[in-house]
């Protein structure tokens, strides 16, 4: 049982939302858009984000990662950086000429699909509901970044119970993984870690807010054999434990 929470933390992917499903939802809508724009068949375009994202973010994550391990944590904007490519090496995939400025393109693409695509796990919506109306404060701990995050709570439909600020890495200029992450929105959102509740879909990212003194709840089906904190398997179940 948890007692003395004030503030739930919630992750996006994996706890919000459906990464899987919001994959399908990314082919499906830059199809969408870009077919019409600059010629080739929606489904290539989706074949085309698939393929040329999954390198990028490859890419992004074994730097990420190389950084974190050597204690260099500050956030940088490597999928900001990578807009022209994503967008050019997607126009080599499916066949047609690259706009003359493909940023701008890129970023009127992810604007449209950030306002359009719906993948949140069934009950959630309701679930957040839930915990607002028992006057917990929510707040965000995703590794995407607060833009993102206002398509992506948006789409629930509860952007409403949230404050102004969504947190993803950009905002407290520090990676998901490392321990300043959390350290960071703890102090902007002004709050005790002993009296917050951090969700997330990953132990080890976990641990990062346990050692702040943060209580945790891990938010999957497939559990480790070995876990000492609360495990539930989806992010509606967490007001029934919350009120046990």
């Amino acid at each position: 049982m948890i007692h003395g929470i004030t503030t739930i933390l919630l992750d996006d992917g994996g706890v919000l939302n459906d990464n899987s499903i919001r994959s399908a939802e990314w082919q499906r809508l830059v199809g969408e858009f870009l077919a019409p724009r600059l010629g080739g068949e929606p489904r290539a375009w989706g074949e085309a984000n698939d393929v040329v994202f999954s390198q990028v973010w490859r890419e992004f994550e074994e730097l990420r990662d190389a950084r974190i391990a050597a204690g260099d944590i500050e956030y940088f904007d490597y999928m900001g950086e990578q807009r022209e490519r994503w967008l050019r090496d997607m126009c080599t995939f499916v066949g047609v000429a690259a706009p003359r400025n493909p940023v701008s393109l890129a970023v009127e693409t992810e604007d449209y699909v950030l306002a359009r695509a719906r993948c949140a796990y069934p009950g959630v919506a309701n679930a957040v509901r839930a915990l607002h109306d028992r006057r917990y404060r929510l707040g965000t701990a995703s590794g995407g970044t607060s833009r993102e995050l206002e398509g992506y709570v948006g789409g629930l439909g509860v952007r409403e119970l949230f404050p102004e600020r969504l947190y993803g890495p950009d905002l407290v200029g520090a990676m998901k993984g490392s321990r300043e992450f959390y350290d960071r929105i703890f102090a902007d959102m002004n709050v005790d870690p002993a009296e917050t509740l951090v969700t997330d879909d990953t132990p080890t990212i976990l641990a990062q807010a346990e050692v702040l003194g943060a209580r945790t709840v891990l938010v999957t089906r497939n559990p480790p054999a070995i876990y000492d904190s609360d495990v539930i398997g989806s992010l509606a179940e967490l007001p029934s434990l919350l009120k046990r």
